[in-house]
């Protein structure tokens, strides 16, 4: 009791007959966790926190008379591990965490005389549970006759039963047992759904599963622009659907539907649209689902002008004019890509000017038809955006839907998208100046050399007597490509007084002294 056990101990005696380990450590309980202990009759091991039994762990038990898992962390069961513990009288599993019986569940307890599934997370159950139960099916042959036939005591109590058409055998299983098999507590009750939530077994009638069967009341319908619009449909079924809307094959978000239950098998969603547009307009789809299927039903909406009889917003009347509703327009501001109108509705049109509504007509000035733009009471200003540059439109307003009437028109051409021309225009100022200085510094620097050349020759025509010839037979060639002139204008460096005072300019250095190399202009540059 209460040791820091991780793991059933190894070292445990053969001829051992009872094992008690309670609030301790455990975690599973692994294959051939006994298997050196044949003799064992009893085995507890409550309130640990096992939550894995493997499909072996029983092996090697053949005289296992009792079992207790009470207060552990079990989710499953492996129900085929039972088939080495054929003498099992005992089974407590109440306060674990199971959640599904399977059919063949209690096939491999044939002997069993205690079964405590209470405190559990059991929902639905088949009754076919039951009826493969080796006990049960004994109790069946022997009706009737003296047949001594043990009893067997049934726990099921507080699990979260659904109350539903899938729970319909269990619940008649419950009514209907009797001697041998005997339920520790008759009075189960239900926990879902809502309207049947509390209410004992024996006091509900459950019916038979139904593939849900969707309708709507109008499946047609059509509103004004601006009104609150309720989409409704109805949904048979059996157990109680999931149910969600779409619209162009995207589904709605949940915080517009509203989804509850009027009976115990009809359930009503709702979706909501609010301030209806013609952007709303469409086909909404009400889709209905449960374990048997799924059902759909469309409903089809048109939003347009209350006053309209048709949905096309052209330009010829769509309802009976009105004498003297007359609308005067003037354009507010003006960008390049859109225009703000004003408008002051005259005459009848201000009677009531609460309840009038107007329509926008837009487009370019030779466009046959206009987009039409529904404007609520109470609003004479609108914006018109995203509009090209440098072309001609037409607006028009117009009172109820009507044809826009002379003097309701405006006619305007958008601007130039100024700001991109003029910074193409400096852009190519830029490249140009650029150009020019580029191409203007080796045409600059060929006519500085050409020029400084001959006058440095007229100045010293003694002082440098080494390079005369060479200098003549240059000139004499007339070579006036920029590559044949001198790196450095070498001759503009002589002095009036020769190579006899001063520094000594470089083109009288001595004789036996290595010049630089040359170069040409273009390299310089």
């Amino acid at each position: 009791m209460s040791a820091l056990l991780r793991q059933i101990p190894a070292n445990i005696p053969q001829d051992m007959r009872k094992i008690r380990i309670e609030n301790s450590h455990l975690t599973e309980l692994p294959r051939g966790s006994f298997e050196n202990i044949s003799a064992l009759e009893y085995l507890w091991l409550n309130f640990n926190n096992i939550t894995v039994m493997h499909i072996k762990s029983l092996e090697y038990l053949p005289a296992l008379k009792e079992l207790r898992l009470q207060g552990n962390k079990l989710s499953s069961v492996p129900w085929t591990a039972f088939q080495d513990t054929p003498a099992l009288k005992i089974l407590d599993l109440k306060h674990n965490r199971l959640d599904v019986l399977p059919e063949h569940a209690l096939r491999y307890l044939p002997n069993l005389t205690y079964l405590d599934l209470s405190s559990n997370q059991l929902t639905v159950i088949s009754r076919d549970v039951f009826y493969s139960w080796p006990v049960y099916q004994r109790s069946q042959r022997a009706e009737g006759q003296i047949e001594a036939i043990s009893n067997a005591v049934l726990a099921l109590h507080d699990n979260p039963w659904i109350c539903d058409c899938r729970l319909q055998g269990f619940v008649q299983f419950i009514k209907s047992v009797g001697p041998p098999i005997i339920l520790m507590n008759s009075y189960l009750t239900c926990s879902s759904p809502k309207f049947r939530a509390g209410k004992f077994f024996h006091e509900v009638e459950l019916n038979s599963c139904m593939k849900p069967l969707t309708s709507a009341l109008d499946t047609n319908l059509t509103v004004p622009v601006g009104l609150n619009i309720t989409l409704t449909c109805f949904v048979q079924a059996s157990p109680s659907p999931a149910v969600w809307w779409t619209y162009a094959l995207k589904l709605l978000r949940p915080f517009n539907v509203s989804t509850e239950p009027i009976s115990e098998e009809t359930v009503r969603s709702e979706l909501l649209i609010p301030a209806a547009r013609p952007v709303d307009a469409g086909n909404y789809t009400c889709t209905a689902a449960n374990f048997l299927g799924n059902t759909s039903v469309a409903i089809t909406l048109w939003v347009r002008a209350p006053w309209a009889s048709t949905p096309d917003p052209g330009w010829a009347p769509i309802g009976p004019a009105e004498p003297g509703a007359h609308v005067e327009v003037r354009i507010a501001k003006q960008t390049v890509y859109g225009i703000t109108l004003e408008w002051f509705a005259a005459a009848a049109a201000a009677a009531e000017p609460g309840e009038t509504w107007y329509t926008l007509l837009v487009g370019r000035y030779d466009a046959a038809q206009k987009d039409a733009i529904y404007i609520g009471p109470g609003v004479n200003t609108y914006s018109v955006t995203d509009l090209l540059p440098a072309t001609k439109y037409e607006v028009c307003v117009a009172v109820r839907n009507q044809a826009p009437r002379k003097g309701q028109c405006v006619v305007f051409v958008t601007g130039s998208d100024v700001s991109q021309l003029e910074q193409r225009e400096k852009l190519i100022h830029i490249i140009v100046i650029v150009c020019a200085m580029v191409l203007a510094v080796p045409a600059g620097m060929y006519a500085c050399t050409a020029e400084a050349r001959p006058g440095c020759l007229a100045r010293c025509p003694g002082t440098c007597p080494r390079r005369r010839g060479g200098q003549a037979q240059a000139a004499g060639s007339k070579e006036s490509t920029l590559d044949s002139l001198p790196a450095g204008s070498e001759d503009g460096l002589c002095r009036p007084e020769g190579c006899h005072g001063g520094r000594r300019p470089p083109a009288c250095e001595e004789p036996g002294k290595t010049r630089p190399p040359h170069r040409n202009s273009a390299d310089l540059y």
